[in-house]
């Protein structure tokens, strides 16, 4: 990523003399509770679909209230970052995750499948607005030469939330489902529980001393337009849709998917989604190592060859292969959002912030390519449905081959 550097090397945009630890570890909690939350979802899939007699297609409305968001709020987002700064605006976004994990609580007393997705669509703004947030700052926190190894580092920490959240959903909500009980109660006390979590994090940010840019995003009397005149930047939109789309997927449908092909109970089922998320924090430490020696272009390629060559021999076996196949992609997927974000961005400096926009709205992927293959699993079969994300993962091997290229 290019950035101009400062004196004493300190990246563009950080005031020298300032330590990157206090930063860097915010952002590293950050990244965990945002991770915890969102692949929460994919237990709130298989249980809602059970608790309210769902089909395929109403139960992704879980993924799409939850990612439509990005399509609505990431620009508004990157406005408020750029006026109010980073850690305003990561207190604000804990603060507004905080009134969605609470109205889980009246939604489950009242078990009203549309009042869990107002909550969930309140709770993924607060979301949002973090992520718009952290993803700049954290290529600002160091060289630029190694954003995307600093950027898979940090989402590695934070990939231990989505590697909890699975088991923590098989503990405390889809086991309500192995008793027979058809309510929603199961995830009132999860949910109480990160909401007081979240506001204790909010706090303790907000006393923190966190490095300051000296000048946050500008337009260069470019706006907006002046953006999308950077090649990278226009396929990487559509290569991080494509990715998210692809991940969140996946994710969702992967417990009834190992259910149906390898003859288990959910319950036992979503530990492999443990394992898929899990997978992905393996291959974001080692990724971290890789990326400094390897070109993040060719990592980003051959991780999407290995993706599509996964899903083809899951889609065609049956049993454990096909499960454990499947639970591989996780591995492929591990490095794709920080390489995709870090290469999307290189090149256009002072433009970060509102580029961080326009990137994080690419991930309402999450919301139509999980709905799409909803539909295409109630109306045909998982053979069928599992291209969506393949096609996805094609277009990621063109943008780590040629997409990423700034002219």
């Amino acid at each position: 990523m290019a950035q101009v550097p400062v004196a004493a090397a300190r990246p563009a945009g950080i005031a020298d003399g300032q330590s990157y630890r206090p930063a860097l570890v915010t952002l590293a909690v950050l990244y965990f509770m945002m991770g915890l939350i969102t692949c929460l979802n994919d237990t709130l899939v298989p249980f809602f679909k059970n608790s309210f007699q769902l089909n395929y297609t109403q139960s992704a409305l879980v993924q799409f209230y939850f990612f439509v968001t990005y399509g609505i709020m990431s620009i508004p987002a990157g406005i408020i970052v750029s006026k109010f700064g980073f850690k305003q605006s990561m207190v604000a976004g804990f603060a507004i995750a905080a009134v969605g994990t609470f109205l889980f609580y009246p939604a489950s007393l009242m078990h009203q499948y549309y009042l869990f997705l107002a909550a969930l669509f309140i709770l993924a703004i607060g979301i949002v607005l973090l992520q718009v947030a952290a993803n700049p700052y954290i290529t600002l926190l160091g060289p630029p030469e190694t954003a995307s190894s600093r950027f898979n580092l940090i989402q590695a920490l934070g990939s231990l939330g989505t590697t909890v959240a699975p088991l923590l959903g098989a503990s405390y909500i889809l086991s309500e489902v192995r008793d027979g009980i058809q309510s929603s109660e199961a995830v009132r006390l999860p949910y109480l529980c990160i909401t007081a979590l979240v506001i204790v994090i909010a706090f303790v940010i907000s006393q923190l001393k966190l490095p300051s840019p000296v000048s946050q995003a500008t337009d260069g009397g470019e706006g907006q337009s002046g953006i999308f005149g950077f090649r990278n930047l226009r396929f990487g939109l559509v290569a991080l849709f494509c990715y998210v789309g692809a991940e969140v997927s996946i994710g969702s449908f992967l417990t009834n998917y190992i259910a149906d092909t390898a003859g288990i109970v959910e319950n036992e089922a979503v530990t492999y989604v443990a394992l898929y998320w899990g997978s992905m924090l393996v291959g974001r430490f080692l990724g971290a190592g890789v990326l400094k020696i390897v070109r993040a272009p060719l990592v980003l390629s051959i991780c999407a060859i290995a993706a599509v060559v996964l899903i083809v021999v899951s889609v065609t076996s049956t049993g454990m292969l096909a499960a454990w196949t499947m639970v591989a992609v996780g591995l492929c997927n591990s490095i794709m959002f920080a390489t995709i974000f870090s290469l999307s961005v290189a090149g256009l400096e002072e433009h970060a912030t509102r580029a961080s926009g326009w990137l994080s709205t690419a991930i309402v992927g999450g919301a139509v390519v999980s709905f799409l293959q909803g539909v295409l699993i109630d109306h045909f079969n998982w053979q069928v449905a599992f291209m969506l994300p393949l096609l996805c993962y094609v277009f990621i091997l063109f943008f780590g081959l040629n997409g990423y290229k700034t002219k």
